[in-house]
């Protein structure tokens, strides 16, 4: 597996969590109730594999590389990718902020976590469109064999580093159980 498939397989785990998560904003709306219990664990999940993993994973060695490579830095897809990150932790802290007053039941909050995950999805599923369609293919284009097999032991290097042994398939299942959701 290639890093930039490796990548693209977490998408399609992310995007079992975007689903779960655009079906909870949808039930807010029809509801005024938010699942806070089901809320925090969307929220763990983003926080901690979509950005302390695959976002690491791509800000600190892919963009990193790619680089190298010549691709710029600024005013190109990288630096798309780069805002778009930070605008989904914006995202993320909104939701966060809200929590302690939607879980006292106050309808304003309630209401911003909804608007602020379909936000965050809506803004996720064109970010990962444009990665997996236009940024992976490049950066497989530019990169070495020895960029792919440095990049794979740096994956590694993250996933043991920032979310620790074990933990990328605690995140697999929460995101299966939450697809069921």
């Amino acid at each position: 597996m290639t890093p930039t498939e490796t990548l693209k397989h977490e998408h399609q785990v992310i995007n079992l969590v975007l689903e779960a998560a655009e079906r909870e904003a949808g039930s807010i709306q029809a509801t005024g109730k938010a699942d806070i219990e089901k809320i925090d664990k969307m929220l763990d999940f983003f926080r901690n594999f979509a950005d302390r993993c695959h976002h690491a994973k791509e800000e600190d060695i892919l963009f990193l590389i790619m680089q190298k490579r010549g691709a710029p830095a600024r005013g190109g897809p990288i630096a798309v990718m780069l805002a778009e990150h930070e605008e989904g932790r914006e995202k993320l802290m909104a939701i966060a902020d809200a929590l302690p007053q939607a879980r006292n039941g106050d309808p304003s909050a309630i209401s911003s976590i909804s608007g602020n995950l379909l936000a965050y999805c809506s803004l996720l599923w064109g970010h990962i469109d444009k990665e997996d369609n236009i940024l992976y293919p490049f950066a497989d284009r530019i990169l070495t064999p020895e960029d792919q097999q440095e990049m794979m032991s740096a994956f590694e290097q993250i996933e043991a580093k920032e979310i620790g042994e074990g933990v990328h398939e605690k995140y697999h299942q929460i995101a299966h159980t939450l697809a069921q959701t």
